[in-house]
């Protein structure tokens, strides 16, 4: 397939974190950042992917238009892993980390919606075969910060059929909280975002063994610190990090140290580097727990990834509720399952009134 054009729709969209009740403090975290890549080809036939966004659309942006695009526009394309990874040659001089990642990982989603495309398979078939239809989803809370919302929306999660729920809790009381809300049977986790310092997780590991925590997710700065990850290990607690981990380079670091790698695919370098992650992990017994917290383009290909490699676990589940959703007919849970897409490449297909309506570049 030979590229016509690369271009970029950055969008904003308000989100609700689903409470009401009386709050600590005022919601921080409000809208989505979304920056969306299309890519068309000569023939007409577009690609869709999606690049990390949050606080930085405008560099991601600014980086696939002007150094990325010129890169892609007119190369004739036929293994598209080949072709990312020179473009991670090519660009390594930006760093391999950051804002470089992200903007290929977009390019990289949106290159192989089209080679499925192409071939008129689903990702996860034009990949080897899907070994599985749906998949388990976990509740993921955003952070309420006591322990009367997290009680609440537990529930909530609960009775709407979820059977795996991660908070992103820092403080003992709220995640206990959870727990008592839930019960026993309920598996429940807890993403610190590296908030502890290494004293705080050796004080807190304790008591979130003895609450039963199915994993606690990057527990301590830097999340790359592979030597503390398998320190901390000690105390009988399962350790995931790794959506803040670019490439597949980093996961052979990483995987070893941790219970659960959790690449992101608009993160680690896109579907190329995921896969190559995921099955790194899978060859030491690992469980990959992906990162997908958002509902894009990275939201449809996380499931076809999900469809096709028998390592992946679970389907993070942002629980909260968009004013919009900028593709069609989104494949939400049903009772605490996602029934993954059987349509052309990642299956996702862009509603046009929502991306002008809430379109900011």
């Amino acid at each position: 397939m030979r590229i016509k054009s690369v271009d970029t729709v950055t969008l904003k969209i308000p989100f609700s974190d689903l409470y009401d009740g009386p709050r600590a403090k005022r919601r921080g975290w409000t809208e989505f950042d979304t920056l969306l890549v299309r890519i068309e080809t000569e023939e007409g036939l577009v690609g869709w992917g999606e690049a990390f966004a949050y606080g930085c659309a405008s560099a991601v942006g600014a980086l696939i238009r002007d150094t990325v695009a010129p890169l892609v526009t007119g190369q004739e394309i036929s293994d598209v892993a080949a072709f990312t990874l020179k473009l991670q040659h090519d660009l390594h001089i930006w760093g391999r980390y950051g804002i470089t990642i992200f903007a290929i990982s977009g390019v990289d989603i949106a290159l192989w919606d089209l080679a499925a495309k192409a071939a008129g398979r689903n990702l996860a078939t034009h990949l080897g075969g899907r070994v599985r239809k749906g998949i388990t989803a976990y509740a993921s809370l955003v952070r309420y910060g006591g322990a009367e919302p997290i009680a609440a929306m537990t529930k909530r999660a609960v009775a709407e059929g979820f059977r795996d729920i991660k908070l992103h809790e820092i403080a003992y009381e709220p995640i206990a909280a959870a727990r008592a809300a839930i019960g026993p049977d309920v598996r429940l986790t807890t993403d610190v975002n590296c908030a502890w310092s290494l004293a705080e997780a050796e004080a807190m590991l304790p008591k979130m063994k003895a609450l039963d925590l199915y994993w606690v997710e990057e527990p301590t700065f830097p999340p790359e610190d592979y030597d503390t990850h398998t320190a901390l290990s000690r105390f009988g607690v399962a350790l995931s990090a790794g959506e803040n981990a670019c490439t597949a380079v980093e996961f052979t670091r990483l995987s070893a140290a941790l219970t659960f790698p959790q690449p992101s695919v608009i993160k680690v370098g896109g579907i190329s580097e995921f896969i190559k992650a995921t099955t790194h992990a899978a060859a030491l017994g690992r469980t990959v727990m992906p990162h997908s917290p958002y509902f894009g383009p990275g939201y449809w290909a996380t499931l076809q990834l999900a469809a096709h490699l028998p390592a992946v676990g679970l389907f993070e589940y942002m629980y909260v509720k968009p004013e919009a959703y900028c593709g069609h007919d989104i494949p939400l849970p049903q009772d605490g399952r996602i029934a993954i897409p059987d349509t052309p490449g990642i299956g996702f297909k862009p509603d046009e009134e929502t991306l002008r309506r809430y379109r900011v570049a």
